[in-house]
């Protein structure tokens, strides 16, 4: 499997060519649409998150032509073992495969939510079903953050943790999907900011972001979706 890692730095001036104010349907652009060979999209929200996280997000890919059976917004207890809740994503993947005719999903995630789908694409043949993978902010090497938090999830987020060292063991993008990143390096709760990228992916560096704003920001919406319509 050929793979590039490419970092991106962000144009500062881009801040202020995308007002925080702006609607999706300002930011959505006409360089990508839903085709035939579009795969239906699974979103995974991170720790403490829920569905609606991806709502901004999802109204910008609604904009450029994705039907909602195409928009899975999926929600989990992000308590429990990433393990456990990636055999429950992938009883998500099979629902949303069934219900579109498709062959594969594109997997977007955020913060926490690339870890269970992660261990879904190494360990529970996840990568067959899965074309591309975005994390967005994830805390792919752990982040002491997390020391804070004592749930099992947390734990396995912990820097140096048992979970965080199989999943990182051998080819950190195994199998065929094309794998990508985005970090910010005004995201306080990723840290170090070196935890998102991996080893084989495409990791691109955002302007100045918080965590959460890499849910909301025009040009990490356009970049995903060009990255998994590519």
């Amino acid at each position: 499997m050929r793979k590039h890692v490419i970092v991106a730095a962000a144009a500062a001036a881009l801040l202020l060519a995308l007002p925080a104010a702006m609607t999706p349907a300002a930011a959505a652009t006409d360089t990508s649409t839903f085709g035939p060979s579009s795969n239906p999209i699974l979103f995974v929200h991170g720790y403490n998150g829920s569905a609606s996280n991806w709502d901004t997000m999802v109204s910008r890919f609604k904009n450029d032509g994705w039907p909602a059976s195409h928009l899975d917004r999926w929600s989990y207890d992000s308590r429990q073992s990433n393990a456990t809740t990636a055999e429950q994503l992938a009883l998500e993947v099979d629902r949303l495969l069934a219900a579109t005719g498709a062959s594969k999903v594109d997997v977007v995630t955020h913060s926490m939510g690339g870890l269970s789908s992660r261990h879904y694409a190494k360990n529970l043949g996840g990568d067959s079903k899965t074309e591309a993978w975005v994390s967005l902010g994830g805390p792919n090497h752990g982040t002491d953050t997390a020391n804070s938090c004592f749930d099992t999830s947390c734990h396995e987020m912990r820097i140096g943790s048992d979970f965080l060292t199989a999943l990182n063991s051998g080819d950190e993008t195994p199998g065929l999907p094309r794998y990508a990143t985005w970090w910010s390096p005004c995201d306080t709760v990723i840290n170090p900011d070196s935890s998102v990228a991996l080893s084989g992916a495409l990791n691109t560096r955002t302007a100045c972001l918080s965590h959460n704003g890499l849910l909301t920001d025009a040009k990490v919406y356009a970049q995903t979706r060009d990255m998994i319509n590519s």
